[in-house]
């Protein structure tokens, strides 16, 4: 689908593999934990892993988010070390079978995000938006590559604990140009994400929906998450195995909103509504 902001940077440089992102792309999950809130240690072994990658890049994934540690609420505290543990035999696998492919690493720490430039990721995907390590923001900078900032309230653990808002989209605006000023001048490879589910009640996860354009009046590119979320689930009284329909309704509505990347477990499905949604012509 076209985006109908004019964007800051429209097509992304990830280590030297490009992103246009002036059409929706999808970013496809893949989580090797053993207790995230959909997938968790479904994919234990590195031949899952890479045949699950496979898979959504033949179902027409432009990038591949690996995660080593489950960020769904109430989630155990995992260290550096554990993570680097979890992460690198994956990604130096699926570097050395898919080249080509625009790997993403879902990290907030500094020196997992190095460790994982160093192995082949392009893209780095922060659930703190820089305020967990602020070193990251220097990392990423320093290298060029893209970067998502995610919004949330609190963390893994205590995010869903009461979270509340003046205006919900002005306080997410709010805290991305915060952040946005703390980058280098002449770095802009920033993709914004509102977090949805990430200390949010359900009602905040509509508003920011409805609202979704105000935030793509930043001008950059801008990333949703509901795969599979409680947001559908609670609503719908569904389990996330359950959950794919709503999924792809969300979605749907984010891509008439404009929203340049979709993050999901389902790939085929994602895509299906890209090219649905392209035929409306907006």
């Amino acid at each position: 689908m076209q985006s109908k902001q004019k964007l800051k940077v429209p097509v992304l440089n990830c280590g030297g593999k490009l992103l246009d992102v002036t059409r929706s792309v999808v970013m496809g999950i893949l989580n090797v934990t053993p207790d995230s809130f959909y997938d968790g240690g479904v994919y234990t072994s590195v031949g899952d892993q890479l045949k699950q990658a496979e898979k959504m890049l033949k179902e027409g994934a432009s990038i591949i988010d690996i995660g080593a540690v489950s960020t769904r609420p109430g989630a155990k505290a995992v260290d550096e070390k554990q993570e680097l543990s979890r992460l690198l035999p994956i990604l130096t696998v699926i570097s050395k079978y898919f080249p080509s492919c625009i790997l993403s690493v879902d990290t907030f720490r500094s020196a997992v995000a190095t460790i994982a430039i160093e192995n082949g990721a392009g893209m780095i995907n922060d659930i703190y938006g820089g305020r967990f390590d602020e070193k990251i923001i220097e990392t990423v900078a320093s290298h060029n590559i893209p970067y998502v900032m995610m919004h949330m309230q609190g963390t893994p653990q205590t995010m869903q604990v009461d979270p509340h808002y003046t205006d919900i989209i002005k306080d997410i605006t709010g805290f991305f140009t915060e952040q946005l000023a703390l980058f280098p001048s002449g770095y802009d490879q920033i993709i914004l994400d509102p977090g949805f589910g990430f200390g949010k009640k359900i009602e905040h996860n509509f508003q920011i929906l409805s609202r979704l354009t105000e935030i793509k009046k930043l001008g950059y590119p801008v990333m949703a998450g509901f795969s599979r979320k409680s947001m559908i689930n609670k609503v719908l009284h569904t389990k996330p195995i359950e959950a794919l329909n709503g999924t792809t309704v969300l979605n749907t509505i984010a891509l008439l909103k404009g929203v340049n990347i979709l993050r999901v477990h389902d790939v085929k499905e994602a895509m299906e509504a890209i090219k649905l949604v392209a035929m409306t012509g907006d």
